[in-house]
């Protein structure tokens, strides 16, 4: 697919600024899944370096919130001021995802990008904590790292070559994460599918000159994107 927003931004920004497979590319295409409104007021959940907040901002004339628990607020605005992007348009915060600082109904809709499973397996963190944050009827879209099919029993070799195990329990299939989200009632899931561009936005993460990046190679290389892809999910606040 085409990525014309993800492009507007520089393959140097792009490197400097990624924390996982290409980030701009998952966030673009993860909006065509959904129905979000130039306007909206968005959540960008793990927002990482902000290159997604800047991208909604920017591109798609969302007000975001950037909230992410790692990150360095301030560093992510002089980002976003470069971006030609102003404190109206994006704010940056510190923020852990199981006490965000809003009120209820706050945002028009939801977006995490590369960062749900993290905080998500928990199948009491949609309901408990981030849905009441959404105004009825407003969506919630995630780009989830994934499997093609749940193989922690036996975990193939070139998936070890990078990751341990442990951090292999973060990473699950389309069928475990719908059971995961069917047990909040009040989420209403829209569609869930494999997402076009993982291969790609791999491809573009490895390029990246970071010791991250570099310790991905080894299980990349050995084939662990046959196992592997990124899951979108859909849902509406009913």
């Amino acid at each position: 697919m085409n990525f014309p927003k993800a492009n507007s931004f520089s393959s140097s920004i792009m490197r400097e600024r990624s924390m996982g497979p290409n980030p701009l590319k998952l966030c673009e295409e993860l909006l065509t899944c959904g129905d979000i409104p130039s306007g909206s007021v968005v959540l960008d959940l793990g927002s990482g370096a902000g290159l997604t907040s800047a991208l909604m901002a920017r591109e798609c004339g969302y007000v975001v919130y950037a909230a992410d628990l790692w990150s360095d607020p301030s560093d992510n605005m002089r980002f976003f001021e470069t971006c030609g992007l102003s404190n109206r348009q994006v704010v940056p915060l510190k923020a852990d995802a199981t006490a965000l600082p809003f009120a209820h109904e706050f945002f028009d809709a939801v977006v995490s990008v590369d960062s749900y499973n993290y905080f998500g397996r928990d199948p009491r963190y949609l309901g408990e904590h981030l849905l009441p944050l959404v105004r009825c009827g407003g969506e919630l879209l995630f780009a989830i790292p994934g499997m093609v099919r749940d193989c922690h029993d036996d975990l193939p070799a070139c998936l070890l070559a990078s990751w341990t195990p442990e951090q292999l329990d973060y990473m699950h299939d389309i069928s475990w994460w719908r059971a995961n989200i069917e047990q909040t009632g009040g989420a209403e899931v829209l569609d869930m599918r494999e997402m076009a561009c993982t291969r790609e936005a791999w491809a573009d993460w490895l390029e990246c000159d970071n010791e991250y990046a570099a310790g991905d190679r080894a299980a990349v290389e050995a084939g662990a994107l046959t196992y592997l892809n990124t899951i979108a999910v859909r849902l509406r606040r009913r």
